[in-house]
């Protein structure tokens, strides 16, 4: 049997050197994803007293930052879409504009608390995928993905329950909504990351989860609006 073909000199056979030459890609990649650290959390856990910071903790999470894939080989269509930072259960749904079945209690849950239909059908197709059985590894759970503290906060009894979880997810995002002076992106970004945050940076942290976070709950809110025309628009701006 004849020797397996190798590469130039080295004597590694050319199928392990290819092997190694990737990962020494895949280190270096992973090595500069790591440069930038932001804090844990999903969802409105940020106002919650379990929230931590922290920064990338396994492998397969900073080669999602470095590559903007996940596991499966999946890109996002956001370039850097994942600080590597557990989603728990976030979801990258991608952009629809599909209706649920949860319609007509999101868009009476936001004329309720003065924000848009679209901008809540977004963040929940964001958080959950619309799953109301949704839970993450950080304890948030429900529809709109709040955190045991919040949800008391809000009067939430039952976050599995759609009605309770669209309803305690508007009235949140409403009194952030109204504490950054009716701005979108900053009260999206304070549900994701914390008001704390938002108000230390004056606006979107430098967190690549929540720049990503918020960019797809307003792309998930257009389509929904340009697919639901007559849906009340306000706070989109």
């Amino acid at each position: 049997m004849s020797a397996p073909a190798v590469a130039g000199s080295t004597g590694v056979p050319a199928g392990e050197l290819a092997i190694m030459q990737r990962v020494q890609q895949l280190q270096s990649l992973i090595e500069s994803a790591q440069q930038v650290s932001s804090p844990s959390f999903t969802g409105a856990s940020a106002t919650d007293a379990s929230y931590e910071p922290s920064s990338y903790t396994n492998f397969a999470s900073a080669l999602q930052a470095a590559t903007g894939e996940d596991a499966a080989g999946t890109t996002s269509g956001i370039a850097d879409t994942s600080s590597g930072i557990d989603y728990g259960a976030v979801q990258d749904t991608g952009t629809s504009g599909e209706s649920s079945e949860y319609d007509a209690l999101i868009e009476q849950a936001a004329v309720r608390n003065g924000i848009s239909p679209a901008v809540l059908h977004g963040l929940i197709q964001q958080e959950s995928g619309f799953d109301p059985n949704a839970v993450s590894s950080a304890g948030a759970s429900g529809l709109t993905q709040l955190m045991p503290g919040t949800a008391s906060t809000l009067g939430v009894a039952n976050t599995l329950n759609p009605a309770e979880s669209i309803e305690g997810g508007a009235r949140y995002l409403g009194e952030l909504s109204a504490q950054f002076g009716g701005n979108t992106e900053d009260a999206l970004a304070a549900y994701n990351a914390g008001p704390g945050a938002v108000e230390q940076y004056g606006g979107i942290p430098p967190y690549a989860e929540t720049q990503s976070y918020v960019a797809n709950v307003l792309s998930n809110a257009e389509a929904y609006q340009q697919s639901h025309p007559t849906t009340e628009a306000a706070g989109l701006a």
